[in-house]
């Protein structure tokens, strides 16, 4: 959360002339309420169960797929979307992430927590996570960078050999 992949993600997709998908807004779309909703109402593995089930939904497309922070963690994830298509992290310290977020109203993991909190709380997310993190194709550090710088390496990791919008990926990618 905070890394940036619903704005890289739509940039990405256009570059790519592809469709761009947040599964987030998949799940509430499907679920009829919002994601602190489901969480609240259903609880997290609720949550989990739904997000799997979107995740694998969009598996065999050609998209630019957002996937939530927790979905590559989640157990046998990280070798599905291998399959899938190209793994991209987005990767940002937790006070890049911090700064990102705001007030943290609409996040889940992080609603109700005093800011030391939710500093303890998101270190602790990215040091459970580093190893599923670890397993992405592309691993791009956003901190201290435009969108359009992070969007033009992601296309170059992904194509080296090409420029402009003649970009040889076959299937989706995550990110």
């Amino acid at each position: 959360m905070g890394a940036g992949k619903s704005a890289v993600g739509p940039l990405l997709a256009q570059s790519l002339d592809r469709r761009f998908v947040d599964s987030d807004r998949e799940i509430e779309r499907s679920a009829g309420m919002t994601v602190s909703e489901i969480f609240s109402v259903e609880g997290e593995r609720a949550f989990r169960d739904r997000e799997r089930q979107v995740v694998e939904a969009l598996s065999s497309g050609t998209d630019v797929v957002a996937l939530g922070g927790g979905t590559i963690a989640q157990p046998g994830a990280a070798a599905f979307l291998g399959r899938a298509g190209t793994v991209v992290y987005l990767k940002a310290s937790a006070s890049a992430l911090l700064s990102r977020l705001g007030d943290c109203s609409d996040r889940p993991l992080l609603h109700g927590l005093i800011p030391e909190e939710r500093r303890a709380k998101l270190e602790s997310l990215l040091a459970e996570r580093a190893s599923a993190y670890e397993t992405a194709a592309i691993e791009v550090d956003t901190e201290g960078r435009t969108l359009e710088a992070v969007v033009e390496e992601i296309l170059l990791r992904l194509d080296p050999a090409r420029s402009g919008h003649e970009r040889g990926v076959e299937k989706g990618v995550r990110v």
